[in-house]
């Protein structure tokens, strides 16, 4: 039989993928041996308030690393906040959060409780409120609370302080945020939780609460977030930039086709399932040029699609994006513009501008950086890119601007 020190080297070794920071790694590693000497599993806790509906690919980072900690034993508890969702979380915001309705929340937590499921094991999963203990709190248990940290510390927050710094008023129900969300660690007697960077202060918060109630403290793991299909900012339904698990397979498939090539190998490793093994030799194939980025987002694409709706409906999803690239969503007759001066390569905002995409090389900037111009299907986002005239290409800007594009005496290419 394995000797314990082994099993506790492979689940620290898996924990780690995938997790920006541990804090720390000792005390995970010396709960991962205690657990593991009595057969008890470890409590993990991963909160999320319902404030939208429906999950995306920037969810699902750290709910698949929640589900690793299921298969390795342990005891997950999926927290809704349907409490503090009613306060609105302060993090990441330069201005106050418009509070939920509690109509608005339960809606979410509904559609929320339906979709984790997709990514964890519904057996092994305790599913609580934050209201069963939070709206039983009178106002001498919320001054008990408050007593347990400073106003200076939750001025360290990066958004209180920059918001505190430019005169942007500041709820004090906002205060009461981090203090919620920790006290919820004392209720459930976490020994691990979860949370993206942005999550990091309030992560730590609950440390300091467990304390102050006389628990050993909760491990913080912490994930990387997730850019969205813009490649800049993190995945936001708000932002549009979002690969919602719900959506059809098609919507699954086409934007995920449409990430900036430097973030297939993130995507192949946070939200792909792929193995290890799988994601490094993608990554070789990428570096080395063996693996051209629109197969490697093929194959992307295909896991993505499979993980939510099936093979068969990934293998569908393929064809009819093949399909429609090449077909459907073309014109019958697409113009041909020819770069005559002979440059090897020429800016893509004069391309779009001269080849009658735009009229002026403002709106043709603009355009690029709102992902409206793609050539040969990949989207272009960077206004200075450089397009090489070694082949012909084709130019699609906005959703009806057709444009074969091809250098002075090159072949014409059949469309």
């Amino acid at each position: 039989m394995t000797d314990v020190k082994t099993q506790v080297y492979e689940q620290l070794r898996a924990l780690r993928r995938g997790a920006v920071e541990i804090i720390s790694e000792a005390e995970l590693q010396a709960k991962l041996e205690r657990s593991l000497q009595t057969g008890v599993p470890l409590r993990i806790k991963l909160g999320a308030d319902p404030s939208a509906p429906d999950l995306h690919l920037g969810h699902t980072v750290v709910l698949r690393k929640l589900r690793q900690f299921q298969d390795l034993g342990h005891q997950v508890v999926f927290l809704i906040g349907d409490f503090t969702g009613m306060i609105g979380d302060p993090t990441g915001r330069s201005e106050t959060r418009r509070p939920l309705t509690a109509e608005e929340v339960q809606a979410n937590a509904e559609t929320y409780k339906r979709q984790i499921f997709r990514i964890l094991d519904e057996g092994r999963t305790e599913i609580r409120f934050n209201s069963e203990w939070l709206s039983r709190m009178d106002f001498a248990s919320v001054i008990r609370l408050a007593a347990q940290y400073t106003v200076a510390r939750l001025l360290e927050r990066d958004d209180f302080e920059k918001r505190y710094r430019e005169g942007r008023p500041i709820g004090v129900h906002e205060f009461l945020y981090p203090l919620a969300q920790g006290y919820d660690s004392v209720v459930l007697k976490s020994d691990v939780e979860l949370g993206g960077t942005d999550q990091k202060f309030n992560l730590l918060v609950g440390r300091e609460l467990q304390r102050a109630y006389g628990q050993e403290p909760q491990v913080a793991l912490i994930t990387p977030l997730l850019e969205g299909t813009d490649g800049v900012q993190k995945m936001s339904k708000s932002l549009g930039n979002y690969i919602g698990i719900d959506e059809p397979a098609r919507e699954v498939y086409g934007k995920a086709m449409s990430i900036p090539d430097q973030l297939i190998v993130k995507y192949a490793e946070l939200v792909a399932g792929m193995s290890p093994e799988a994601v490094e030799a993608m990554g070789e194939g990428l570096t080395l040029g063996t693996l051209h980025p629109r197969n490697a987002k093929a194959e992307l694409a295909g896991k993505l699609v499979a993980l939510y709706h099936g093979e068969r409906a990934a293998e569908e999803a393929a064809i009819e994006f093949d399909r429609i690239f090449r077909d459907k969503r073309l014109p019958d007759e697409i113009g041909l513009f020819i770069v005559e001066d002979g440059r090897a390569t020429v800016d893509i905002v004069w391309l779009i501008k001269e080849s009658g995409g735009t009229k002026s090389l403002s709106e043709a900037r603009r355009l690029v950086r709102q992902g409206g111009v793609s050539i040969d299907g990949q989207v272009v986002r960077d206004e200075y890119a450089k397009v090489s005239m070694d082949r012909e290409y084709l130019l699609k800007v906005g959703k009806r601007f057709f444009r074969r594009v091809k250098k002075s005496g090159h072949p014409q290419k059949n469309t």
